[in-house]
């Protein structure tokens, strides 16, 4: 394996060990937020459980991250794949 080869593979995990610690990162945080909010629900408002409208739009979100982490990142990389060699092939 060449040096090259080397750093671009150490690039392409480095960036996608950055992208699953940041998904990890939002979850964390999204289970923080929600448990605080449905602590403030039930002490202020038990026979209204609103908690579940915030909850539910930011999972909507989280799993769209964690799709696009986990299960696009290659469909991504080889998009920008086909085009990168598109682009050279244009190339006089």
């Amino acid at each position: 394996m060449t040096d090259k080869t080397e750093a671009a593979l150490r690039r392409k995990a480095a960036k996608r060990a950055n992208a699953k610690l940041g998904f990890r990162g939002h979850l964390a945080i999204y289970l923080v937020i929600n448990a605080g909010l449905v602590a403030i629900n039930l002490w202020s408002s038990p026979d209204l459980l609103w908690f579940m409208w915030p909850m539910g739009g930011w999972a909507i979100g989280l799993l769209a991250h964690g799709l696009a982490v986990y299960a696009g990142g290659d469909v991504r990389d080889d998009m920008v794949e086909v085009e990168l060699q598109r682009l050279k092939a244009r190339q006089p």
